[in-house]
């Protein structure tokens, strides 16, 4: 008998294991929609930055969060031996991985916005700083109780703050960040003149497509594997992950009005919004929350450029510090039993929780960029932002004839 007990306690551990490391890769795969996504909407000239820059980002943020932003969320280090950190199959690794994809989601965002015109070094620094220090304190409060901030939720408002997947620490996080990082560097050259938006159109809309493609299978990954064992999986997650991508995509396209840059970013507005609440909606309150997200992303990236002349080049405060800021909230709308959820929700903690996830993010941010603005600076000479990023930091273009 004990040796069929250790035998299916064998046999969970490493299908546990296996479980996340699939999720892990499947969020690793994202990070080739992000580059895809941004080399389909700037302009020629700068498609190869966008795409060092994903790559680059990634390998600073997987050496960050390992040595210090693991540490900073959890309390875990892997200064032990193989030996230790291969028991249980090495799940303790594997989470790592994991959680470490979500990690470096935060400087893949950031790259959109201040596409075209940044310096490559300076930001892979301040990528450096956002994982290693501003995502895992807000990550840590969240997903971990640190500091005790889900027991004063719970004993102030009723309930913990919930954010399964990370409508808040990942994309709520990130966006606010970028919208600093954009702030700080300012507009590119040329996109306004005489108060009027200069149009500075996507270089290649089946690129865009496919990242916002690769980026929409991804989140299946980013979803359902955010249970990280088996016996958390929930088909509730999967559907209503789809339904809230479908509310986006038509909302999009009907706001945007066939625009092709709209119906693809509305996918994935829908589903930043549905991370935070995907494990208590019902499908229909999904697909509410994702049209909304649609919607809003649309209405307040032209808001974002043409009224207020903030030149975000993907858009990525509308889409995940906006719309993610959107998801944490409606998870304590549409989370409550009365609107078909499953309740363990409090419209107060989510508001809170969003609030202070914010906070974080825009307070660390000025002070990440802001000093290294002050040290060393963000931005490409005049000249070099011309010639594009891509001739000018790493000296070749994207096709022979560059």
């Amino acid at each position: 008998m004990d040796s069929i007990s250790s035998a299916v306690a064998i046999l969970v551990q490493s299908s546990n294991t296996l479980f996340i490391l699939i999720g892990a890769i499947m969020v690793l795969a994202m990070h080739a929609g992000f580059a895809f996504l941004e080399v389909g909407t700037v302009r020629h000239k700068n498609q190869v930055n966008a795409l060092v820059k994903i790559m680059s980002d990634f390998a600073v943020s997987c050496l960050v969060y390992f040595f210090i932003g693991y540490y900073v969320a959890y309390g875990d280090t892997f200064f032990a031996s193989a030996a230790d950190l291969s028991a249980d199959n090495g799940y303790a690794l594997v989470k790592f991985f994991f959680l470490m994809t979500f990690a470096a989601a935060i400087p893949a965002i950031i790259s959109g916005g201040i596409a075209e015109r940044a310096r490559f070094w300076p930001f892979l620094v301040a990528a450096g700083l956002c994982v290693g220090f501003i995502y895992p304190l807000f990550e840590g409060m969240a997903w971990n109780g640190n500091f005790g901030f889900q027991d004063w939720l719970t004993a102030t408002f009723g309930a913990p703050f919930n954010d399964f997947a990370g409508s808040i620490v990942v994309h709520g996080v990130g966006g606010w960040i970028a919208l600093v990082a954009v702030l700080l560097l300012g507009n590119r050259n040329g996109r306004y003149k005489n108060g009027r938006v200069v149009a500075m159109a996507p270089s290649n809309i089946p690129f865009l497509a496919l990242g916002a493609w690769i980026l929409t299978i991804g989140w299946f990954g980013f979803n359902v594997m955010s249970a990280q064992t088996l016996d958390g999986i929930s088909g509730l997650v999967a559907v209503n992950t789809l339904m809230a991508m479908v509310g986006g995509t038509i909302a999009a396209l009907v706001v945007g009005k066939n625009d092709p840059g709209f119906l693809h970013n509305g996918p994935l507005a829908g589903l930043v919004a549905v991370c935070a609440g995907s494990n208590l909606m019902h499908p229909i309150g999904a697909l509410v929350v994702g049209a909304v997200a649609g919607a809003l992303f649309v209405f307040t990236f032209i808001l974002v450029q043409n009224r207020w002349k903030i030149d975000d080049v993907l858009g990525v405060w509308p889409l995940h510090g906006l719309c993610g800021a959107w998801g944490g909230i409606a998870a304590g709308i549409f989370g409550l039993e009365a609107l078909g959820g499953l309740g363990g929700v409090t419209f107060m903690s989510q508001l809170v929780g969003s609030i202070v996830g914010i906070a974080i993010a825009v307070i660390g941010a000025f002070i990440a960029y802001g000093l290294v603005k002050q040290l060393i600076g963000l931005r490409l000479t005049e000249e070099e932002e011309f010639n594009g990023a891509d001739l000018s930091i790493h000296k070749i273009g994207a096709t022979s004839m560059d």
